[in-house]
């Protein structure tokens, strides 16, 4: 690929590379640290990570995180994709920690942010059943008390809470006028009373959850920015979300082109090998092509964050996440297509990489949700 990085930069990244390879570089050894694929998260590869500084890239060592920008951020989170590295609570954790880095009370950044960076897994939680792309049909309800706040309702796809060490919660505490205010969001601890979690399978494994809560208390300053205000914040987040989705991406479609090049190379059939015949040389080309232009949308992307964090770029922020989710998805299933029957046996890798790249095209925003929000940036 053709990614423009330091010196330094590319010490990093080979430092990433030779990591995975030696720890999980094998599917030996990744179904080994997953209980046989039922888990997506190894916590002790993930503790290991963390032992390294590499959990804490991209935040400020006043927090707790080892300094750098988005763009080193990225470059972990593609490298460890594309080493399928399990470590399936990472994304939504460093999505979860932005928020607090970016709203969260002193006291919120220098406890959540440290755990995170030793590597504890947070969750954030907004879906629910009757509230998915719209956000702003929430109805979880937080109340006043006379110590705090009382949590009702039941949120849903949450993921990652089943083991993460707390959850970001947004929860409706006002109602009337614009339903996008009286938003709130929450800091809830791990195994809070009155917190039930259940999870729901998927063709993904055991991943996301339904969450049941019943007369949760939490303390005032359990709030996490400003009470009636979480819509803003999560549009203020908007840019590093859909750029840390897009950039695990990127590293999962570049592993599934590989690995489809791999096997074109060495398949023979009608005295040949397969790739070598134009329908499918063709391909290649064409899917090659369209990795080098997700590539360069993202650390495009990535450098004008870095370039002014408090800057919000929505029409890139959904680019980026579109672009890249929906060509890894093709990849994937151009990759099954090309291998067969070995592309859908679960001994090959190219079954999982169709699953995990078909559902990042719905979460953290769907395709159609980011072309709408696209064309309203153009005036549409």
């Amino acid at each position: 690929m053709t990614r423009t990085i330091t010196g330094e930069q590319q010490a990093f990244v080979d430092a990433i590379r030779d990591f995975v390879r030696r720890e999980c570089g094998s599917r030996e050894r990744r179904l080994e640290l997953t209980d046989g694929g039922a888990r997506t998260h190894s916590d002790a590869l993930y503790r290991k990570m963390a032992g390294l500084g590499w959990l804490g890239v991209g935040l400020p060592e006043e927090l707790g995180g080892a300094g750098g920008g988005m763009v080193d951020a990225c470059l972990f989170l593609e490298e460890t994709a594309y080493g399928m590295a399990p470590i399936g609570g990472h994304g939504p954790s460093r999505i979860t920690a932005g928020v607090y880095q970016r709203f969260g009370s002193e006291a919120q950044r220098e406890a959540v942010l440290k755990r995170y960076c030793d590597g504890a897994v947070l969750s954030i939680s907004m879906s629910e059943p009757g509230a998915g792309s719209d956000v702003g049909a929430v109805t979880c309800r937080a109340e006043r008390t006379a110590d705090g706040w009382r949590i009702n309702g039941q949120k849903t796809w949450c993921s990652n809470a089943h083991f993460a060490d707390s959850i970001l919660l947004i929860a409706r505490t006002a109602s009337g006028g614009d339903k996008h205010e009286g938003l709130t969001m929450f800091h809830v601890p791990a195994g809070v009373p009155g917190l039930a979690i259940h999870g729901i399978e998927t063709m993904g494994g055991s991943e996301v959850n339904d969450l049941f809560f019943t007369d949760v208390e939490l303390p005032a300053d359990a709030v996490v920015g400003q009470v009636d205000h979480a819509w803003r914040q999560l549009m203020g987040g908007l840019n590093t979300e859909r750029l840390i989705l897009a950039a695990m991406m990127l590293g999962t479609a570049r592993r599934a082109f590989d690995d489809t090049l791999g096997y074109v190379r060495q398949r023979e059939q009608f005295g040949r090998p397969i790739g070598s015949f134009q329908a499918l040389a063709h391909r290649i080309a064409d899917l090659a092509t369209e990795l080098e232009c997700c590539e360069l949308l993202v650390y495009s992307v990535a450098a004008k964050v870095d370039g002014d964090p408090a800057r919000l770029l929505p029409r890139e922020a959904s680019m980026v996440k579109l672009k890249v989710t929906e060509t890894a998805k093709r990849v994937a299933l151009e990759g099954m297509q090309m291998m067969g029957g070995y592309g859908y046996a679960t001994e090959y890798d190219m079954e999982r990489h169709v699953r995990a790249t078909v559902v990042s095209t719905i979460y953290g925003g769907t395709s159609e949700i980011q072309r709408e929000i696209i064309a309203k940036t153009y005036g549409l």
